[in-house]
């Protein structure tokens, strides 16, 4: 799951796991911001992170979670009830393969960026 919204081309300049609002990822998938909030309501699985003044906040994972609901109910048929279904039918090994998959991926991001900002304070130290 998490492939799907690494794949996903957000133009904003943040890291792949960095936050995203709900208008971010409705201009990225192209889901509406009112259906992305009815789908919090049907999905219990998806809980995006709330912050003050109940601004929503989506990690990586709601948004792969929501690029997979998108598919069930626009590309295969769905209905929210089935998609609900499918979804708490397939839990265990979902969770298994993503966590697979973004540990290899990740992780080497995230150790680039460490290089590229220790690189950096130390072209400053030496200065």
């Amino acid at each position: 799951m998490i492939a799907a919204s690494s794949s996903l081309n957000f133009r904003d300049g943040k890291a792949p796991e960095a936050l995203r609002t709900i208008g971010e990822v409705s201009d990225a998938l192209g889901i509406r911001q009112h259906v992305l909030r009815y789908w919090e309501e049907q999905f219990p699985m998806l809980r995006p992170l709330k912050r003050s003044g109940g601004r929503r906040y989506y990690r990586p994972e709601d948004i792969a979670l929501i690029a997979r609901i998108d598919q069930l109910v626009h590309r295969e048929g769905y209905t929210l009830r089935g998609a609900v279904q499918a979804l708490n039918g397939r839990t265990t090994k979902s969770i298994t393969v993503s966590v697979a998959a973004r540990t290899d991926s990740d992780v080497l991001a995230q150790l680039q960026t460490i290089r590229a900002k220790l690189a950096t304070a130390l072209a400053i130290s030496a200065s």
